[in-house]
């Protein structure tokens, strides 16, 4: 036996000295991983995070000089309160082109639909629009029920469309100059405003001298989007598309960020309470800045790595193209440039052989990681200065591809590590009375020395055994897992004991205990030795426990799951799933009490929706149930987190505003509901409208009872109904 181990020792030392050529191993992992990453980048799978980087830079950005061509009068939540009704009626635009007709603005913008008529004034509007020079809004669309008309009462060269170019993550980082519809060309909301106040500079649009095809302004000729521009895989170029270099203009006034355009409250603007500087020769643009209007779009300084992710309102986003056309125009600022596809491929492979031939030059794996970061590290700071002169640099993919050959290559090195050889000294040392099964493998996964045991166990004669691999006995998973656990001894050279299954020849599976560690002979050549124990009772009787242990803890979950529900239902109405009669009873002593120790007010209102029975007589009870969820969610909306709403039934709900300082809180909030509730509502192919009167009591203003407080916002429902409706009542 020890001569048949000795011949086989030559024969594995012979082997071991096969020579290895490095050159080949490193473009083996540059070419492999670039191709990889090239796919990845052609199926879009890297655009995502590309977009994120892109995002990044933006943010990161220092605050340029700041800009004074752009002053945004904004309608905000005091401006609608002090209006006192949205839309705007016809007659305060009409004043506000006038008052700032006055200053003698280059241009105004009004980023405001005005197709439908909106309260009185629409002469005044008319005259308005041909007095000034405002430029207003529409929305082009092939759909026709899509669009929105600009105003009736505009010329029509005076008007420019606001559709926006939405990216996959809902950002927008393109602006849409030009858009054919029907063969007629439309020009957009921001390049009208632009072209109108480069006007006084001589400054209009035409074609460049490099490429017809390309709008130039001034000193900016503006590329025309590709679809395969930046990071962009198939991306929709309809119309005539530009990527947008977002602004960073410090701004004193802009809060809470210290950059942006100045804005000035609409109140301010009617009470004469501007400065004359602050129009006088500007861009002027005019829209909704309300959170309530909701006119709030993604950008990319929209991204959570800033903190909280900051959408921008879609005037904002008007006043950053206009910006951006005229600062290129008469500044030169840079534009978004981008390089070719060829040019980012060869850039892949270069990263690609950076990271594999430095992993495969430095030895000591720290040392050639930290190199690697380094390279990442300085590699992003070069495509940040080239941003910063307009240039889209995609680094994602390069840096992947750096980091992936260095893996690649690191995954070669812990192949290929010089064979083993064997040794006559530790074969010698192999004892083969050992009760345990036991093994020995060289760094090829083969089996060098076997006991008795071990053959006994899986059914095989130790010469079918030996020089041949788990794979060729045992069935792939578990081959596999071998495996894994081998190379995981042969790594950390620590040893490792993990329970496993063994299938024999006889197709008996054992359930096993196997403890490996490395050896190491007197020459200095390691051998993977592994020691195995039967287990197979024990498990068995393990698995019983977990069975019996999973079902109970099943039975406990089905019951927990019914508890729940049943509780919910108990507290809550089915259909609209707000807090029902019951749970609102509970909630409303709560409140009592808590306003009666913290000495503050608690506002009921007791609401009936007016037309609700002709809903259901002429739709059916389904429209009618689907009517009562729908105002169940408006009303929710409408409310803080900390109120409640509750349905009582039928169509009577009933509102808890918790810790309100003054009774006009209360009026505010069913004004709300009111304009809420009114808004129309789609039922399948129907447009139902309904209303709401309103009972409003006070604690403790009215009473420090409930029920008192109950009855009392209920009569004052029903004063409302016989006052008209729609309205709403104090007790």
């Amino acid at each position: 036996m020890t001569k048949h181990l000795d011949k086989r020792l030559r024969i594995l030392l012979l082997e071991l000295k096969l020579p290895s050529i490095k050159g080949k191993r490193e473009l083996v992992a540059t070419f492999g991983v670039a191709i990889f990453i090239i796919a990845l980048r052609s199926l879009g799978l890297l655009q995502s995070f590309e977009w994120a980087a892109w995002d990044r830079f933006f943010q990161m950005r220092s605050l340029e000089p700041a800009d004074e061509r752009i002053t945004i009068i904004e309608i905000d939540e005091s401006s609608l309160r002090s209006v006192g009704t949205w839309p705007l009626p016809d007659q305060i635009i009409a004043k506000l082109l006038t008052k700032l007709d006055q200053y003698q603005p280059r241009i105004i913008g009004l980023d405001i639909y005005r197709d439908l008529k909106a309260g009185n004034g629409r002469e005044d509007l008319a005259k308005a629009f041909k007095k000034t020079n405002a430029i207003g809004i529409e929305t082009l669309s092939r759909n026709q029920e899509q669009q929105a008309s600009p105003p009736d009462n505009l010329d029509r060269n005076r008007v420019g469309f606001n559709n926006l170019v939405f990216d996959a993550d809902g950002k927008i980082r393109r602006n849409l100059l030009y858009w054919h519809i029907d063969n007629q060309l439309h020009e957009s909301f921001s390049l009208k405003l632009a072209k109108e106040y480069l006007k006084v500079d001589n400054i209009t649009p035409k074609a460049s001298l490099k490429n017809s095809e390309y709008l130039q302004l001034g000193k900016a000729v503006f590329k025309r989007f590709q679809p395969s521009d930046g990071s962009y895989i198939a991306a929709d170029n309809k119309g005539y598309q530009i990527l947008t270099n977002f602004s960073s203009s410090s701004c004193e006034t802009c809060k809470p960020e210290p950059w942006g355009f100045r804005k000035v409250p609409l109140r301010e603007v009617l009470a004469d309470r501007v400065p004359e500087n602050w129009i006088r020769d500007r861009i002027i643009l005019i829209g909704s800045t309300a959170p309530s209007l909701q006119d709030y779009v993604q950008t990319p300084f929209s991204s959570p790595l800033i903190g909280t992710a900051r959408t921008m309102a879609g005037v904002e986003l008007q006043a950053h193209f206009t910006n951006e056309l005229v600062a290129a125009a008469l500044d030169g600022r840079p534009l978004i440039k981008v390089w070719s596809n060829s040019l980012e491929w060869l850039w892949i492979i270069v990263c690609a052989y950076l990271g594999a031939i430095t992993r495969w030059r430095i030895k000591s794996i720290t040392a050639s990681f930290s190199t690697i970061v380094g390279l990442c590290f300085l590699f992003t700071v070069c495509a940040f200065i080239l941003f910063l002169d307009g240039w889209w640099i995609p680094i994602m993919p390069g840096l992947i591809a750096l980091l992936g050959s260095t893996l690649a290559a690191t995954c070669q090195i812990a192949y290929i590590q010089d064979e083993l050889k064997r040794s006559k000294e530790f074969l010698d040392q192999v004892i083969n009375t050992i009760a345990d099964p036991v093994f020995v493998k060289n760094k090829k996964h083969k089996w060098i020395v076997l006991n008795e045991a071990y053959c006994n166990l899986i059914g095989y004669r130790k010469e079918e055994l030996l020089e041949k691999s788990d794979y060729d006995f045992f069935p792939k998973h578990q081959a596999d897992a071998f495996r894994a656990t081998d190379e995981q001894v042969l790594q950390t050279k620590q040893p490792h004991e993990i329970e496993e299954e063994l299938t024999d020849s006889r197709g008996n599976t054992y359930s096993i205990a196997t403890k490996r560690s490395l050896h190491k002979d007197a020459a200095g050549n390691y051998f993977l030795v592994g020691v195995i124990r039967d287990i197979t009772k024990r498990k068995q009787m393990e698995e019983d426990l977990k069975r019996s242990a999973a079902e109970l803890f099943r039975s406990n979950s089905e019951l927990k799951q019914r508890e729940d529900r049943l509780r919910y239902l108990a507290y809550h109405d089915p259909l609209t799933g707000l807090p029902n009669r019951k749970l609102f009873a509970e909630q409303i002593e709560e409140s009592l009490t808590w306003a009666k120790t913290n000495d503050l007010m608690v506002a009921l209102l007791f609401i009936d929706l007016d037309g609700f029975k002709q809903v259901n007589d002429t739709l059916g009870h389904e429209m009618g149930d689907r009517l009562l969820v729908t105002i169940a969610g408006r009303l929710s909306n409408v409310l803080r987190v900390s109120d409640t709403v509750a349905r009582l039934g039928g169509d009577e709900f009933i509102i808890i505003l918790r810790a309100i300082p003054k009774e006009d809180v209360a009026a505010r909030v069913a004004e709300k509901i009111l304009i809420a509730i009114a808004e129309p509502i789609v039922l399948e192919n129907n447009v139902a409208r309904v209303s709401a009167s309103i009972g409003i009591s006070i604690y403790p203003l009215n009473s420090q009872d409930a029920e008192t407080l109950i009855k009392q916002a209920d009569s004052a429902m029903y004063r409302a109904k016989h006052m008209g409706k729609n309205r709403y009542v104090f007790a």
